[in-house]
């Protein structure tokens, strides 16, 4: 149904055509971007399902050492030698645009670039049960930011998506159907003007006719 209130008028006519257009190119730019979102969105949920199984399956392995490096220590003993760790990892987050959308790229380093560094104690006086389980944590750990960060990438796409859907679907369903509705009512109304003004000349032609040769 035309709305109440288009002005049914050739300047008007002309400008819904190119708003038209412009609808036209738009739902199409925005369904390849919804497509291409999520085409990019179920390639980051594959990884982020693998890393996630892996990060784990790594952590119950780590509980698993800790527990066997309790029971071979004294408890006193243990959280002694983790009271200060050696070993220090500073997270810088930076952004990287998808399909206008800016997800975290995190990157890490080391305080130091030695890797028995994530030893914080001496071996003397505790269990190789204990080093274990601090190893498995460390080699988890970068498994760990990468999920965090592929999971929060997935967050934002899907966001994303479902804008993007959501203007798609009011282009389609809204924006394009009204704005042709609107454009076929103002052409007939143009039309019927015309007929009308078409009808009007004709008369007044006959009129003009009739007084000219002095018909009744």
């Amino acid at each position: 149904m035309a709305s109440t209130q288009v002005i049914p008028t050739r300047m008007e006519l002309t400008r819904l055509k190119r708003k038209l257009v412009t609808a036209r190119k738009g739902h199409k730019l925005l369904k390849d971007k919804r497509d291409e979102l999520m085409r990019q969105f179920l390639e980051m949920v594959k990884v982020n399902m693998d890393l996630r199984k892996g990060v784990e399956a790594g952590i119950h392995a780590a509980n698993r050492n800790f527990v066997i490096a309790k029971a071979g220590m004294d408890e006193a003993t243990l959280h002694t030698a983790l009271m200060a760790p050696k070993q220090e990892i500073s997270l810088e987050v930076g952004k990287k645009n998808v399909m206008s959308v800016n997800i975290p790229v995190f990157e890490t380093k080391t305080r130091t670039a030695d890797e028995n560094d994530i030893y914080s104690y001496g071996f003397a006086f505790t269990s190789s049960d204990l080093d274990g389980a601090v190893k498995s944590l460390a080699d988890i750990l970068p498994d760990m930011l990468k999920l965090a960060e592929i999971e929060k990438a997935c967050q934002l796409m899907a966001a994303e998506i479902e804008k993007t859907r959501r203007r798609v679907n009011a282009l389609e369903h809204v924006i394009i159907p009204q704005t042709m509705e609107d454009i076929k009512y103002i052409s007939m109304k143009l039309d019927e003007n015309e007929r009308s003004s078409q009808v009007r000349l004709m008369k007044v032609k006959d009129m003009m006719l009739k007084e000219a040769h002095g018909w009744e």
